[in-house]
This record gives structure tokens, sequence and C-alpha cells, in this order.
């Protein structure tokens, strides 16, 4: 595998500790700046939006960019973000600049996966996609719990300040290992052919499937900080060791993912995301009890990242000719799912429901999230059977 593969998965790493670490921080920020937790999960909500957009807007933009000019720029916008961000005492200049970096940090994942895909080649195309998205697992082993701690003892603007340095350590990985120059002609992707591409139905149900399965999972991980606290009784002190158990489960489950992901992406989805609904089912019955509440968050980042390879590399098996639209469409249908998981937990605590229902929603997408898996598992079929 490429050297540069990892140092891809290294800048993830650093900006998926910025995606991560606020369900760490929920409750100093929301202290800082003076608004409730449900109010400061929404700059979770606002993250994911920016990416939502941010993946196909910039795919299209940079599609014609030497690939290291545009993981160069998205590098430098998402660390001036943070940089404003610690600076600013505002929640709403705060949620702007959530939004710009969310934006570039989208487009760096599409250029990234499809950067990586080429440089590692078609048969290892599910490995090098478990290696960069390794990188956001990583953030969940050390970046949350790091951030964490930092914003616990330092105050989180500090975590801030601390994710901007890693993004510029990152650029420079970036200079060192990145091929500089534009595409070989007969490569240069080509907007009209990307999206002609983009017609296969089991695209789309691709892309709703990877939204309800990543909405399933960051409804509960969203509000896993609170849930401790407050229904679990831990201290503040344990929430990033559980969060960090988390991050282990996450690193687990992608690495075995990774493994299965291209000879049997249908099972992995099944094991997965049936394994998400059961871990969440436990979870809301025992949140109360941390022996068994423990557990189960280490198990659903396990679960919940085991398909991510799996929801990344069919996008490229379904659309070969689409590389670069299919790679941000899919990392946009990611953000839905991002998006609406803090929404529709800040929904249930507004209605007055407490903690453990926010999981009960987790297991209901899951088991919606099954249906998808079952309908894409008979398209299959059907597309073996006429070929």
């Amino acid at each position: 595998m490429p050297l540069a593969v990892y140092v891809l998965g290294l800048a993830i790493f650093a900006q998926g500790t910025s995606e991560l670490m606020l369900a760490g921080l929920l409750p100093e920020m929301a202290a800082d700046l003076g608004v409730s937790i449900p109010h400061t999960g929404l700059l979770i909500s606002a993250f994911a939006g920016g990416m939502l957009v941010g993946a196909p807007v910039l795919a299209v933009v940079t599609l014609r960019w030497p690939r290291r000019t545009a993981l160069l720029t998205f590098l430098a916008i998402f660390a001036a973000a943070h940089v404003a961000g610690a600076l600013t005492p505002n929640y709403a200049v705060l949620l702007a600049t959530r939004i710009v970096g969310a934006f570039v940090y989208a487009g760096f994942w599409a250029v990234a996966v499809v950067t990586a895909v080429g440089l590692a080649g078609p048969t290892a195309r599910g490995r090098a996609i478990g290696i960069v998205a390794g990188g956001l697992t990583v953030a969940t082993v050390v970046g949350l719990p790091a951030g964490t701690v930092v914003g616990q003892h330092l105050g989180w603007r500090a975590a801030f300040w601390a994710v901007a340095v890693l993004s510029a350590l990152a650029a420079v990985g970036v200079i060192t290992t990145i091929p500089g120059g534009r595409p070989h002609p007969q490569r240069t992707p080509r907007l009209g052919a990307e999206f002609r591409a983009l017609a296969n139905p089991q695209v789309w149900l691709l892309y709703a499937t990877t939204a309800l399965a990543t909405t399933a999972l960051i409804v509960s991980f969203s509000y896993l900080a609170p849930m401790l606290t407050e229904t679990t009784g831990l201290t503040p002190g344990w929430v990033p060791a559980v969060l960090a158990l988390y991050g282990i489960g996450a690193f687990t489950g992608i690495t075995i993912g990774s493994r299965t992901a291209d000879a049997h992406p249908v099972r992995t989805l099944q094991a997965g995301v049936g394994g998400l609904v059961a871990v969440s089912t436990l979870l809301a019955l025992a949140t109360d009890v941390p022996a068994l509440a423990v557990p189960a968050i280490l198990l659903l980042g396990a679960f919940g990242f085991a398909t991510n390879p799996t929801l990344n590399s069919r996008a490229f098996a379904l659309a070969p000719e689409a590389p670069t639209l299919a790679a941000a469409m899919n990392v946009s249908a990611f953000n839905v799912g991002i998006t609406a998981g803090p929404w529709l937990g800040g929904l249930a605590i507004d209605a007055g429901f407490d903690y453990p229902a926010i999981a009960w929603i987790g297991a209901a997408l899951g088991v919606a999230t099954l249906g998808l898996v079952a309908l894409s598992a008979a398209a299959d079929i059907r597309v073996r059977a006429t070929a």
C-alpha cells in the first residue's frame, strides 16, 4: 500500500478529530456559550450539513484540479476556520465556522478517497478505503478522548487550536507524498459521463442505506457524554475513557469490515447493521447499568463502523465510470445521517424523553436499514441473473 494512502488517513484523523470531539464537549461548550445542550448539539448537525453540501459541490469544482492542490487548499481553509472558531465568543459565528470547515472537509474526503483508490488499484480498493476511513476511527480512539480531556482541563477552545495545528501537519504530509500535476488527459474525469453513470438505481439505494445506517449510529453517539453522566451515573472524568472504548470498537470494526468489504459486501452490511440494532437495544434497556452500558458503547462503535468500508467501496463498484461524483455523493449520504442523528436526538430530549429513548430511535432506524440492505441484495441477484 503506497505511503500516500496512510498520509491521507492521517489527514482524515486530524480533521475527523474536529468532527467527533464535540460529542465529548457538549456540556462545557453549552455552559460557556450560554445555550442548551440540544442547541450545542446543533453544532454537530451544522458540521454535517456543511459536509452534505460540500462534497458534491467541491467534487465538481475541483474535478480537473491537480489532486494535491485540491487537498492542500481544503486543509488550509479547514485550519483557518478552526482558528476563527477558537477566537470567537459568539455562538452564531462558531456555527458559521463549523459549516465552512465541514464544507472543505467534505471536499477533502471525496478527493482523498478517489486518490487512495487510484494509488492502490481496484484489487485493493476496500483496503485503501479502510485505511483512509481508519483515520476517522483513530480519531475516535485518540482524538475524541484527547479532545475531551483538553476541553475539560484547558477549555474547548484549546481543542480547536489543537485541530488547527494537526491540520497544518497533515498538509506537510500531503505535500511530501501526494503526486503533483494534473491528471493524465486520458484519465481526466468528465462531468457529463459521471452524471450519466449515476443513473443506476442501485447507486441511489446505496446512498439511502448509507444515510439511514449512519443516522442509526449517530443518534446515540451524539449524546453519549450527557447520557453517561446524567443516566449511567458516571462522573465527567470517566467520559473520555468510555469514548476511547467506543473508538477502539470503531477501529476494530472498520479493520474487520475492510477485509470483507470487496468479497462479501451484502453479508458485511447485514452483520454490521444487525449488530447495531442489537447493541442499540441493549443500550436502551441498560443505560442506567454501567456494567452493561459501557461494553454496549464499545460494541456500538464496532458494529457501527464495520459497515463503513463496504458503504464506501460499493459506490465505486456500482458506478465505476463516476468515481469522483460517486464518492462525493456517498460522503453527502453519510452526512445526511450525521445531520439527522443529533437533530432527532434533540427532538426527543426537547419533547421530554430521557436518553434511553435516543438509543431506541437508533435501534428502530437500524431495522429500517436492514430492509434497505435486503432490497440491495435482491437487486444484486437480479443483475447477476440478467448478466
